[in-house]
C-alpha cells in the first residue's frame, strides 16, 4: 500500500505563485513516475505535469513556462506554479506509478492517487 499526502494548496491572486508537494509513504514499493493532475466540477481530470524517475518531464501546453515539476527525492514530487491564472483554479491530485520487484524477476506495478488539494486563483 502507498499513501500519497499532498500539501501546499490555497488561495492566491492572479499572477501569484504556489508550491505543491506530495510525499509517498512506502517501505517496499519503488516509485517509477509521479505526476500532478487537476480537475474542476465541470471538467474531467487532466494531466498537468509528470516526471519520471530519471527526471524526464512533460507538461500540458497551458502550463508550460509557468509550472515546474521536480523530484525532491525518490518519494517526493513538487509542483512550482508561477504566474497563476484564474483558469488554473482546480483540485490538484498527486499520482504515482509504483512497483514491487524481487531479485527472482517478479514485478508488480500499481498506480495510486492522493486525496487532492484545492488551488484557487482569484482575478
Amino acid at each position: 500500500q502507498v499513501r500519497l499526502v499532498e500539501s501546499g494548496g490555497g488561495l492566491v491572486q492572479s499572477g501569484g505563485s504556489l508550491r505543491l508537494s506530495c510525499e509517498a509513504s512506502t517501505t517496499i514499493f519503488r516509485i517509477s513516475a509521479m505526476a500532478w493532475y487537476r480537475q474542476t466540477p465541470t471538467t474531467p481530470r487532466e494531466l498537468v505535469a509528470s516526471i519520471t524517475s530519471g527526471g524526464k518531464t512533460n507538461y500540458t501546453d497551458s502550463v508550460k513556462d509557468r509550472f515546474t515539476i521536480s523530484r525532491d527525492n525518490a518519494n517526493t514530487v513538487s509542483l512550482q506554479m508561477n504566474s497563476l491564472k484564474p483558469e488554473d483554479t482546480a483540485t490538484y491530485y498527486c499520482n504515482a506509478d509504483v512497483y514491487y520487484a524481487e531479485d527472482g524477476g517478479f514485478r508488480a506495478d500499481y498506480n495510486y492517487w492522493g486525496q487532492g488539494t484545492q488551488v484557487t486563483v482569484s482575478s
